[in-house]
């Protein structure tokens, strides 16, 4: 056993309403700069849907993630590192801007500056790569609330794979017209195959949280990583010719904050905590055979921070005790392991994700509703999750390899812990056969509500912070109350190096880490006075 510790994330999607305020604040944090105008760390696409950049999940085109060779070993689906050499000035493997979309702004200044004539002028959109007017084609969320319209819902590819298995499931017609919202952020997999394809060695997977990171420095933009990206959470940033994702804000997690677009969030749909698994097995868990078997392998790495063999093996390995408290009380092991009602996003990637997803349940009451049925009701419930409007078979492709019967135990929870406290808040004697049905009893039932539903800040980011005393040894490159990259010297702001704008910059000015704990107590604390 190699126990290690990670920070991950969950997300209810029962919960999201397609705000975008997520991925605004993310956008003002990571990439409000030259560069990276069209770049979203963190995105909220709309299901069915093509997704940003358009149709990323058609890895037969991009020909990212993992795959067995013959002998059934793991290798990279873009191929290995003679491939790699062959091509690494030529990569036609690269989503193109049209597939993101060309950023935009306004012509503002027109309204002002245009002479006086009989007509009224207008803010014309101009392109924020050239600066000339253009026509708005396609946006990061361009499908935004169209997911039920033939147009783009016929476009999305697991769509197509589930007409290929069940060519009835998924219609467009205006009566069976289903959507819901899926965030999305770099998933900072345990098997991650952007550290994979890079030949400079620039990308890493910390081991200290199991966050992935793009060293600047050492980054010559082959943008091999942007390919081998299954999710296409690399981005080439055109300006500086590096490459840049999401950094799960690790200054802000560092002295226990939450990530940006946790914090922001308005549904609260978003859980952070320590995971613990067994590094040894990652290797092992990825390579199985049958992709329907990726989720419940994946299962089998986590570690139980409440087995004394493990809690021992961890303190050997110098994972620090706050860390293995976290570990207990995380919600993120909480929902994937003990309750197990959060699935990872395409296992089939072999990549191991460690950002996991609740379904989305929610249309299976008001359909029931409509009907003149008791909504809430548990034998109508546990009947119609196989009729909801959103079929199985899409949510098994999108979460589970297309293996249904995960999604639908994980409904069947959410259903019974519906009828369950529905009960208990009515004042009604709750049927202890709901509970048992799932596998679970009331205090399960009980745990997983509050959970989901009433869990204060401190229960939904259970993040243990860096040492204070090792201060030194952590401080970052970053400015005070901010996780930004947009300040003086920071990337995108220096001078011209040999493989592009700013490769050739100076080191950044250090920041210590106590500037971030100083930023958690002022934002968590309850009174003003309390904070320093």
């Amino acid at each position: 056993m190699r126990p290690m510790a990670q920070i991950a994330m969950v997300m209810n999607l029962d919960k999201c309403i397609g705000c975008h305020t997520c991925s605004v604040t993310c956008k003002q944090a990571w990439t409000n700069r030259r560069g990276m105008e069209y770049v979203w760390f963190n995105n909220v696409e709309t299901r069915p849907g093509q997704g940003y950049p358009r149709r990323y999940e058609d890895q037969e085109r991009w020909r990212g993630g993992w795959e067995l060779n013959r002998r059934g070993a793991l290798r990279l689906k873009a191929g290995g590192r003679f491939r790699k050499l062959a091509g690494i000035f030529s990569n036609p493997r690269l989503p193109e801007i049209k597939d993101y979309y060309e950023p935009w702004t306004y012509d503002y200044r027109n309204l002002t500056d245009a002479p006086l004539g009989g007509d009224y002028p207008v803010a014309r959109p101009v392109s924020q790569l050239d600066g000339k007017p253009m026509k708005i084609g396609w946006s990061s969320n361009w499908d935004d609330n169209l997911g039920g319209a033939p147009a783009y819902g016929d476009l999305d590819p697991m769509v197509e794979r589930v007409r290929r298995e069940a060519s009835d499931k998924v219609r467009f017609a205006y009566e069976q017209t289903f959507m819901f919202y899926l965030p999305r952020i770099c998933e900072h997999c345990l098997n991650p195959s952007c550290v994979a394809s890079c030949p400079s060695g620039a990308m890493y997977k910390r081991s200290e949280d199991g966050i992935v990171l793009v060293d600047q420095d050492r980054c010559r933009g082959w943008r091999m990583c942007v390919t081998g990206c299954p999710y296409k959470k690399v981005y080439f940033n055109h300006r500086t010719g590096k490459a840049e994702k999401c950094t799960f804000c690790y200054p802000r997690t560092e002295a226990g904050l939450p990530t940006v677009c946790s914090e922001t969030c308005v549904g609260r749909l978003r859980y952070l905590g320590v995971v613990l698994y067994d590094a040894d097995k990652v290797a092992e868990a990825a390579a199985t055979p049958d992709e329907r078997g990726l989720y419940e392998a994946q299962l089998g790495v986590f570690l139980d921070p409440e087995d004394p063999g493990v809690r021992r093996a961890c303190e050997e390995a110098g994972i620090p005790y706050d860390w293995l408290e976290a570990a207990r009380r995380s919600p993120v092991h909480a929902l994937v392991c003990r309750h197990r009602v959060a699935l990872p996003l395409h296992p089939e990637y072999r990549t191991l994700p460690m950002v996991w997803y609740i379904p989305p349940l929610s249309p299976v009451v008001d359909a029931l509703t409509d009907t003149g049925h008791d909504g809430e009701d548990p034998d109508n419930l546990f009947g119609a999750i196989d009729t909801l409007r959103i079929p199985l078979e899409y949510l098994a492709e999108l979460f589970t390899a297309g293996d249904v019967g995960p999604v639908r135990a994980s409904l069947e929870k959410l259903a019974a812990m519906r009828s369950h406290m529905r009960a208990v808040n009515l004042g009604e004697e709750s049927d202890p056969g709901v509970p048992a049905a799932v596998g679970m009893d009331p205090a399960d039932i009980e745990d997983l509500y509050r959970l989901l539903a009433i869990a204060k800040y401190e229960e939904r980011y259970v993040i243990p912070t860096a040492a204070v005393g090792d201060a030194r040894q952590l401080e970052e490159s970053a400015v005070p109350d901010t996780c930004s990259l947009d300040h003086e010297g920071g990337p995108g702001m220096g001078g011209d190096g040999p493989f592009g704008v700013d490769s050739g910059r100076r080191r950044l000015p250090l920041v210590p880490v106590e500037n971030f704990h100083v930023l958690r107590r002022r934002q968590t604390a309850d009174d003003e006075r309390e904070a320093p």
